[in-house]
């Protein structure tokens, strides 16, 4: 009874923070940007990737514009306008390369991690004598090292796995909607 009670604390909790329909509105952007992922995932990429670049290049002149008004931190402020600046300049004039370094660098990056990951769980399973861990570590190292050996296919599959998973997080929040609107329209004891 205290879960069901919990339950619906949690989602009361949700319905003060976003309205129902918020929550559907969020759901359905997701379910179409995954399809949108898994039927054009090289066009829908390099829009997003164009997308964040003006984002860093708003960014930065925002960043700059902010120290007329506070100036603490003067230098990193300037430091990560003059980049965001030049990356968001750089993305805008260069889409299709940029798509191509990012990924690939998100990939690069995502191996190094696996690796290194891989390794602290193999020196805790022979420091605990963890089979468990021993197991996640030769998991993730493999991994790790798949991605850095081919990392362009690691690149190439990221849109795939992107829109799955905006499709799966779509369809958790239509549910969810539907959910905090049974919540919100239950009477309160």
């Amino acid at each position: 009874m205290t879960e069901t009670t919990d339950i619906s604390e949690g989602m009361m909790s949700w319905t003060s923070l976003l309205p129902w329909w918020v929550v559907l509105l969020w759901g359905l952007l997701s379910l179409i940007i995954g399809i949108m992922f898994l039927t054009t995932p090289g066009i829908t990429t390099i829009i997003l990737i164009t997308f964040m670049g003006a984002y860093w290049l708003v960014g930065g002149f925002f960043t700059l514009g902010s120290l007329a008004v506070d100036k603490t931190n003067m230098g990193w402020k300037i430091f990560l306008s003059i980049v965001n600046i030049i990356a968001g300049l750089v993305i805008l004039l260069y889409p299709l390369y940029s798509t191509v370094f990012i990924l690939s660098f998100f990939a690069i990056f995502v191996g190094f991690w696996g690796v290194f990951i891989g390794a602290a769980h193999l020196f805790q399973a022979f420091k605990t004598k963890d089979g468990g861990n021993g197991v996640l570590g030769v998991i993730s190292m493999i991994f790790g090292l798949i991605i850095l050996f081919y990392p362009f296919f690691a690149a190439a599959a990221i849109p795939f796995i992107v829109g799955i998973l905006a499709i799966v997080c779509g369809i958790g929040a239509v549910i969810a909607s539907f959910q905090v609107k049974k919540a919100s329209a239950a009477p309160a004891n």
